[in-house]
Parts: structure tokens; sequence; C-alpha cells
């Protein structure tokens, strides 16, 4: 199987002018001055066309973490090993990770995939197994993926997505190396030199992060020819990134609302947002991480974090802290009254 550009589903546009006025007028009647509410009135308004009605409500919300590795870890990208990827795996499902302590307290359901680690987890509730390969090619010698194997992973994310509930959709990933992926992806579909988009990852030193550096751009160099989204993605890789392109375009197309988490899910929105700009409607940016090319990279979408809080971790953990302002924002304008219904005198 093989995937081009042209057999992507078009993602129809969220515009609606009509319904925009009618969730402006409804915001503007509540007890408030005019746009007092700030961006969380922009989040209700997007929530509204998103989801295409003027009392939006989310329910069954989906934390989608897609984890595998990356051959290229051998190069020393990272300052962890290989083995963190399967060892998070299984913290991911026991419920002492980072996202899994959020997802409870926020009551996110959280999945876990497998979608090309080096080591298996016996299967368990919660996990999905959609493996590709025991992790990528390094792709300083070869593709990270062939383009067979790329198509399958793209197609993987659409099948889980259209196995689960609810309206919107969480993106985590775990994957040792998986910065470093991202960075190419971004330097190679945005044009950008790679030392500006490429962070210190897990925590990589100054010397460290200069070996990155070198690197990445050799193989960009390797990888030259691969121009196109779909080259690009197939060259750098990894699994779990294709496997959230797809899960981004399922999404999209479902009309749910998607919640951007940090660099590395930001990436998969990039390539899908190459595929079918239209995605980029449905997205929200959760936060900012501290990975210089994660600004960049939402600058590119046109998106506007809601929170910045430092975070570098992945998984979904940002994603899940920016959870709660989704739901005041659609409980402002479900909940809040209106100067009409409070007897509240409105401006002059």
């Amino acid at each position: 199987m093989t995937l081009q550009a042209a057999d992507i589903p078009p993602v129809p546009s969220i515009e609606d002018p009509a319904l925009r006025q009618r969730l402006q007028a409804r915001l503007d009647a509540k007890t408030k001055p005019l746009g007092a509410l700030g961006r969380l009135e922009q989040l209700a308004l997007q929530i509204g066309q998103v989801l295409g009605t003027e009392a939006p409500q989310l329910h069954a919300p989906q934390m989608l973490v897609c984890a595998a590795d990356h051959g290229l870890a051998a190069r020393g990208v990272s300052a962890y090993p290989a083995d963190v990827t399967w060892q998070m795996v299984r913290n991911f499902l026991s419920g002492g990770a980072a996202v899994s302590v959020l997802a409870r307290q926020h009551g996110l359901a959280l999945t876990v995939v497998d979608c090309g680690v080096l080591q298996p987890t016996p299967p368990q509730p919660g996990l999905v197994q959609r493996r590709i390969a025991a992790g990528t090619a390094d792709a300083l010698q070869a593709p990270a993926m062939s383009a067979q194997q790329c198509a399958q992973a793209i197609a993987n994310g659409r099948e889980v997505v259209r196995g689960l509930p609810g309206n919107a959709l969480l993106l985590g990933e775990m994957g040792i190396g998986n910065s470093s992926s991202a960075a190419l992806l971004l330097a190679r579909l945005s044009g950008q030199d790679i030392d500006a988009c490429t962070g210190a990852g897990t925590g990589l030193d100054a010397q460290a992060l200069a070996r990155k550096r070198a690197v990445l751009r050799e193989v960009l160099a390797v990888h030259a020819q691969a121009r196109t989204p779909l080259q690009a993605l197939a060259a750098f890789g990894g699994f779990e990134i294709a496997t959230l392109v797809g899960a981004v375009l399922q999404a999209a197309q479902e009309r749910r609302l998607v919640v951007l988490d940090g660099f590395i899910a930001s990436s998969a929105v990039l390539v899908a947002h190459a595929l079918a700009p239209q995605v980029v409607q449905r997205c929200v940016a959760a936060h900012q991480s501290a990975e210089p090319g994660h600004a960049l990279l939402l600058r590119l979408l046109g998106l506007q974090p809601l929170l910045q809080m430092d975070l570098r971790l992945g998984e979904g953990s940002g994603a899940a802290l920016a959870w709660p302002l989704l739901e005041s924002a659609c409980r402002i304008l479900s909940d809040m009254a209106s100067f009409e219904s409070a007897g509240v005198s409105g401006p002059a």
C-alpha cells in the first residue's frame, strides 16, 4: 500500500458566518463587558464552529498517546536510552506517568497505541497494538520508513480514531529520539535552518546539542530529494508521528476538536495541515513548549497557545493541563446568564 497526497480525502471548512454571528451574539449578551473574557471567548467561538452548534458540549474526550522507537536514537540524539520508550508505555498503562495522572484528574479516557516500540508490551486494557516494526530505520542510512510503512501508519491512525467515542481528541506521544524527527519535519516543510528547529529534547547539554544538530543536518542532506510532506514523513519518521497524522485527518473529517500537546504532536499536525489545510481550523494549541522549534511551528500553523509553562515532557501532558479551559469556554456559552435573564442592565 502506498499513499499520495491526492488520496487524502478533502477536509471541509468549518466556516459558517451565520453560526459565528449567532455565537458572537450569544457571548455578547452575557453579563459582562464586551470581550471581557478575552481568549476564552475566542475559544468558545472556535469550539462552537468546530462542533457546528451554538451550545457546544464536549463529551467522552479521548487522550491518544502514540508510541514508537527511532533508529536515529543510536546516533546519540537523545539523553535517554531507547529502552525508556517501552518502559514508559508500561508506566502510562499502570497509571504512574504524568499524562496518566492528569488524564485521571480531568476525566480523559487514555488510549496508548504501540505503533512500533522496540519491545512489545503484553496485551492489556488501554493498549492498542498497531505495530509496524520494532522501531524505524536509522534515517542517516536510509528512509526511516518505506512509503508502504508510512501509508500503513497513517491508515492505522485513522482506524484507531474511528473506534473511539467522543467529539474531542487530545494528542500525545512517546518515543526516544522523536524530537529529532519533529525538527527534521519542521526544517524540511518550512525551509527553516535545522538549528532553529532543534532543541535539547530530553535534556542534552550544549555539547550534545551541537552533536545532535550536526547529525540532523547530515540527515537532511542524505534525504535532500524528500520534498513532499509524505516523502519527508517517510524519510524522517517516526511511526508514532505518522499514526498521529492519520488520527488528526480522521478527527478533522469527523468534526472532532483536536487538542495539540507539544512539539512532536504539533509536527504531526504540520504534516496533516500540509495534506489538508483545513484541519488546523479544528486544532487548539494547548501550550508552547520549551523546545525552540515549537514556537516557530505554531506560528506556521497560525495557532496561539493557551498556556506557556516551559513544559518539555510530551506524552499529552500539556493538552491535559489545558483541558479545563476548553470545558470552561463551553460552560460560559451554556451556563452564564444573559443580561436579560439575570435582570442586569446592559451597556448604555
